[in-house]
């Protein structure tokens, strides 16, 4: 897959595209049917298979809406696209101009004379152009002129990629990782630089990556102990990582934290993605650091054997 930054790097004439638009966040099984639908529907008609996406995402620009969480960084996001055998992606800068654009101009400047498109897929309730006053059937009248077709996803399949974006924030945000991982295909990813602690965990006898995440919009599960899985130095490794506050150590900023098993060497300052596989209880104070480290052997041992089934 060859990531393009901006419509208006896509610069190549030699061959003609079907394109999806979406933010497509999380690239979750609902995604994805669309997503083999596109593909597909290239091969079988000699075309690239390309996504339009955009980044800021929309609310954040339109409605100044900071408090979106999103299940994918966009690196994230790229790096599962680029696993399901698209041809190209097209990550677009959303801003206030970009979303004035009218329906005409959307279609004709960029879908057609840039994109060079001859299929489009998208959904039944699609809407584009300046305060989205354009819909499917005028898509659909722009291809008669324009010369596309325009592939209908039905309400069903798109009903389905709602709930499922719902059900993997709710899921996630009530530190139920088995249904999240369920409708992602994959397990959750966090993804960040580790920096240097407090170096209690070593003193504990747990000695602990401390992942700092920079993007503010990525959405962190709920507080609580997880069993994780890590790609270091080319060598999968499986630990157990602790989301919150250390209340027993009297910790005041939230923190996330991996114990790796096995694992012997630096990681300071280096970029690490954590796969979250399992959760094993919640975040609790205990009435000593003794009765913390004792609670730290359990979790091992329950981490231990999980990772054994």
């Amino acid at each position: 897959m060859k990531t393009i930054q901006g419509i208006s790097q896509f610069t190549d004439t030699t061959f003609h595209t079907a394109v999806t638009i979406g933010t497509f966040d999380g690239v979750h099984l609902g995604h994805r049917k669309i997503l083999e639908r596109l593909i597909n529907s290239a091969k079988n008609t000699g075309l690239k298979s390309t996504v339009l996406t955009f980044f800021p995402h929309p609310r954040m620009v339109l409605q100044k809406d900071t408090d979106i969480k999103l299940l994918n960084t966009l690196e994230e996001k790229i790096q599962i696209l680029d696993s399901l055998g698209l041809d190209y992606l097209i990550v677009h800068p959303f801003t206030k101009d970009f979303s004035r654009l009218s329906a005409t101009e959307f279609v004709r400047d960029i879908l057609v004379n840039n994109l060079r498109t001859k299929v489009i897929i998208i959904g039944y309730d699609h809407r584009f152009g300046r305060n989205r006053n354009a819909n499917i059937q005028d898509l659909i009248a722009f291809g008669n002129t324009l010369d596309f077709e325009v592939e209908e996803i039905p309400a069903q399949e798109i009903d389905e990629v709602s709930v499922s974006s719902t059900k993997i924030r709710n899921a996630l945000l009530d530190g139920d990782i088995t249904t999240a991982n369920t409708y992602l295909n994959y397990a959750y990813m966090l993804t960040g630089v580790v920096k240097k602690g407090k170096g209690l965990g070593k003193e504990f006898g747990f000695p602990t990556a401390n992942l700092h995440i920079a993007e503010d919009y990525k959405l962190i599960p709920k507080n609580g102990v997880y069993v994780v899985k890590s790609l270091l130095n080319d060598t999968a490794y499986h630990g157990m990582m602790n989301i919150g506050f250390n209340p027993t150590v009297s910790g005041i900023e939230r923190s996330i934290e991996v114990n790796f098993f096995e694992f012997e060497g630096n990681l300071y300052d280096k970029k690490i993605q954590v796969s979250i596989l399992h959760r094993i209880r919640d975040e609790h104070k205990f009435d000593s650091v003794q009765e913390l480290k004792e609670q730290l052997k359990k979790d091992r041992n329950h981490s231990l054997s999980l990772i054994a089934k």
